[in-house]
């Protein structure tokens, strides 16, 4: 009997699966809540009166199809999976202790349709060009000011309103170059305006990711729904600014960032990275005549053009805040003497107080002859007496908002409304604003459209807040990019006021902009390269990342100096509780732990206690309060890698921030009950070494990928640098002391040098087990094929501090011959077999001198090389 051949599924006819699709959707859709206008059905009335999906959507499942829509937990976990991947956090100042979070991104887009933002498009162009004419009066004439149209109390009680900028006339007279408005959709369906970001806009690295994530997620939808790219409006925005420089497009753009701590850091690298600039810090910089620098390396490189995410108060710390060290010191006045483009102009995040919403109609009209395209919620400043008296009964129905920032108290996190405060709030509240009316704003209450939010099988209705971006040509035109970062409510959101807080746990979702023309095909991915290019390449090396690489090179081999000779010492400090050790050399343990700081200076001598010492080593590996040894050096080297993540694999930089809690949780409390009382059973002892061996492995393991993993530039060479500086220093101090107090005499010294320099196993294979001096200091001193001797490492400092310092060969040559030369020591002289003396004084002044001349080349170093003021000499690229 044959077996039963199986039936191919009839096909489904596309309308027929579009129709299923679409049935989905709505079965799993919630209502919005009444009052909002339902994006998902185009309509702000109930399901009953609205039944069907609104064009935009039904286009999207069209698109996307049945099995587009069962694959919805997929694609989420995979979007899920791309951030971690991606690596885009946003940082929460107050968060548990834990301040990187992944960047919460939604599955499904907000759509925005052609006609829809041509009005959006029209309004922000129009705003844009009324907010730069009206600094530019400010600034200048003060019409506005003298004619009342601006309260001059609102304006110049703003502390982001600077004297300082006062008569600037910025290039090409822009003002602001890149703007950011928050809009929401009412429940008529009509776009309004709840507020502006003038000073330094954030999520444009945001809105990216945002597009690089989502679009691949529904690749048929985005392109048979002619979605409109984003590249050509980022390529405009960096040909705008650099045509505002003399240079041209030969002008050096680069974003200026608080640092690793700020909470949308992500968006300013990956930004950077997209664009093809520079990420800069505020020490990277500085002011020469008039002009702005990169400090690298190699010298100091012209900036033309400072995308800038530092605010106002920060910048300068020789005008605005004296004590910012995020700033660059002459800025402003590299910015008045034309030396530099400022984006944006500091002095123009007054324009943000939500107390101006009310005016923007009159200034319009006096600014552009033209009303308001695109109009502002409704909103009421308390510092005009009427206002206030007429607003004070109705302050139940409002929102109330700080007018200058930093409000503080109540209104720390932003707008509330009085049903949100207990009864002592409310008339602490009153009594503030009773007070000071003008420090205060109400708002009329908003009712922010609602967006599909997918949800464990369901599409929640959420609060969507968008904000879109207004780039400026450099020649008194605007475009506006076509999509925006579209902020999503939590769950229960009422969007007060329309401001959703990603600090406060708000989502983010990709925003379309389909348009009914031509998709701009423009890529921003590099132009391929020619063998001019390859051959004439050179990555420039900035000066705070040159600091960060010296000093982890030096915080590395100072965690592996410290925690070998922890190993050493509580080896040693066993022997001596068993009572077989010469006092020499516990004499030199004591005092290497103590110059290395490894132990309290109120911690007794070994010769005294050394179970008190054991647990002091201990408690320092584990991170005692104080104490810069092993832990200390640990933290540090995370710090370091944290601000190197361009330049360090991702392997190490997880590996140096896993080292410190995995030897802390290994290691016995540093203050246990039997700590100082009772002898460590063996088990305990051999638990506390493996922690440190295993500790010791993966040191080795970053060694090996600072050593094999990344390239040989100068980069490298500088982190190898300081490397070979700690060496140098530790391997000194070690034989400094070792013949000082004799211990080299006595087998067990002399097997501990050779352990703390790394060397027993090449010693044996040289030497098998002869015990002599003149042996022992040829191979740690002399033997150039030996990566631990002093001769290798200094050589090895020399030759790698020349070559990144070729920039500047005569002072390079001055410092290099200061370092010392091992290989040249009389030591056959000094320890001659059979002579009657041996001349430990000769050797020990040597080895202190060496000790010395490392220290300072770190002087040297900083001074040369990172701070460039090694003199008057001074390289500068144009």
């Amino acid at each position: 009997m044959s077996a039963p051949q199986s039936q191919a599924p009839l096909a489904t006819p596309a309308h027929t699966a579009t129709e299923e699709a679409m049935r989905l959707a709505l079965q799993a859709a919630l209502p919005a809540r009444p009052g909002h206008f339902d994006e998902l059905r185009g309509s702000s009335q109930a399901p009953a009166a609205a039944p069907g999906l609104a064009p935009l959507w039904q286009a999207f499942l069209e698109a996307t199809g049945t099995s587009g829509w069962l694959d919805c937990a997929h694609k989420h976990e995979r979007v899920r999976h791309r951030v971690r991947e991606d690596g885009a956090t946003y940082n929460v100042y107050d968060d548990g202790g834990q301040p990187q979070r992944a960047w919460p991104l939604e599955l499904l887009p907000m759509l925005i349709g052609p006609q829809e933002w041509q009005r959006i498009e029209r309004g922000v162009q129009q705003r844009a060009k009324l907010l730069n004419a009206c600094l530019a009066d400010v600034y200048g004439p003060g019409a506005l000011l003298a004619q009342g149209l601006l309260p001059p109390q609102l304006v110049l009680r703003h502390p982001q309103y600077l004297q300082a900028v006062h008569g600037l006339k910025p290039a090409g007279e822009v003002w602001l170059h890149l703007l950011a408005f928050d809009l929401i959709k009412q429940p008529d369906g009509h776009w309004c305006v709840v507020a502006q970001r003038t000073q330094a806009p954030s999520g444009l690295g945001y809105l990216l990711e945002n597009r690089l994530v989502i679009a691949p997620q529904f690749p048929e939808a985005f392109k048979a729904m002619a979605v409109q790219r984003l590249a050509g409006s980022f390529r405009s925005l960096l040909q705008g600014l650099m045509r505002l420089s003399p240079q041209g497009e030969r002008a050096r753009v680069a974003l200026l960032t608080p640092g690793p701590l700020n909470e949308t850091y992500f968006e300013h690298s990956f930004l950077a990275r997209y664009l093809g600039i520079t990420l800069v810090e505020g020490p990277d910089l500085t002011v020469r005549d008039d002009q702005l620098f990169l400090k690298t390396l190699h010298g100091l490189e012209r900036i033309d053009v400072l995308l800038r995410r530092v605010d106002d108060d920060f910048l300068d710390p020789l005008e605005l805040r004296a004590e910012s060290t995020l700033g660059v010191p002459g800025l402003l006045q590299a910015l008045r003497s034309g030396g530099v483009v400022l984006a944006n102009v500091p002095g123009v995040g007054w324009l943000e107080s939500p107390g101006l919403q009310a005016f923007w109609p009159g200034v319009a009209k006096a600014l552009l002859n033209e009303p308001l395209h695109l109009p502002s919620s409704e909103s009421w400043w308390c510092g005009e007496a009427a206002v206030w008296q007429r607003m004070q009964p109705r302050l139940g129905e409002l929102v109330v908002a700080p007018t200058f920032p930093g409000g503080g108290g109540l209104l720390g996190a932003g707008p509330v409304t009085l049903d949100q405060l207990s009864p002592e709030q409310t008339q602490t509240l009153l009594g503030q604003m009773q007070q000071d009316p003008a420090a205060y704003t109400v708002l009329a209450p908003v009712q922010a459209s609602q967006t599909p939010v997918w949800t464990a099988g369901q599409l929640q209705p959420r609060g969507a807040v968008l904000r879109v971006y207004a780039l400026s040509d450099g020649q008194g035109g605007w475009q506006v990019l076509p999509g925006g970062l579209t902020r999503i409510g939590r769950p229960g959101d009422q969007g007060t006021g329309g401001w959703l807080s990603m600090q406060q746990g708000s989502a983010s979702a990709d925003t379309w902009v389909l348009t009914d023309g031509q998709v701009d095909t423009t890529s921003l991915l590099p132009q391929a390269l020619t063998d001019a290019d390859l051959l004439g390449a050179r990555r420039p090396v900035a000066s705070r990342s040159a600091e960060n690489l010296f000093w982890l090179g030096r915080y590395s081999e100072r965690a592996e100096n410290a925690l070998r000779l922890i190993r050493c010492a509580l080896d040693t400090l066993g022997a001596q509780q068993r009572g077989r050790l010469a006092p020499a050399v516990l004499t030199m343990v004591d005092t290497l732990c103590r110059q290395l700081s490894l132990l309290p200076w109120d911690t007794p001598a070994a010769a005294q206690d050394p179970q008190a010492v054991s647990q002091a080593l201990l408690q320092g590996a584990r991170g005692g309060p104080g104490l810069y040894s092993l832990a200390y050096n640990l933290q540090a080297m995370q710090h370091c890698a944290q601000a190197l993540r361009d330049r360090l694999s991702t392997e190490q930089v997880q590996l140096m921030h896993e080292l410190q809690h995995r030897l802390a949780q290994a290691l016995p409390p540093a203050h246990s009950p039997t700590a100082a009382s009772e002898q460590p059973t063996p088990s305990h002892g051999a638990d506390t070494l493996a922690a440190l061996a295993r500790t010791a492995t993966d040191l080795a393991a970053v060694t090996g990928m600072q050593t094999d993993r990344m390239t040989r530039d100068d980069a490298w060479r500088l982190l190898s640098v300081g490397r070979q500086i700690e060496r140098l220093d530790f391997h000194c101090q070690v034989l400094a002391q070792a013949f000082e107090t004799g211990a080299v005499h006595d087998e067990d010294g002399f097997a501990l040098v050779l352990a703390l320099f790394d060397s027993t196993i090449t010693y044996r294979a040289q030497f098998q087990s002869r015990r002599e001096v003149l042996a022992l200091l040829h191979l740690l001193v002399r033997d150039t094929d030996n990566p631990r001797s002093l001769a290798w490492v200094a050589r090895t400092m020399r030759e790698r501090f020349v070559k990144l310092a070729r920039h500047l060969p005569a002072w390079a040559a001055e410092v290099a011959g200061h370092l010392p030369q091992p290989d040249t020591w009389p030591m056959a002289t000094w320890f001659a077999p059979g002579a009657a003396a041996d001349d430990t004084a000769a050797l020990l002044a040597q080895l202190n001198e060496a000790s010395a001349q490392a220290r300072q080349l770190c002087v040297e170093v900083e001074r040369g090389l990172f701070a460039h003021v090694h003199g008057s000499q001074q390289v500068v690229w144009q």
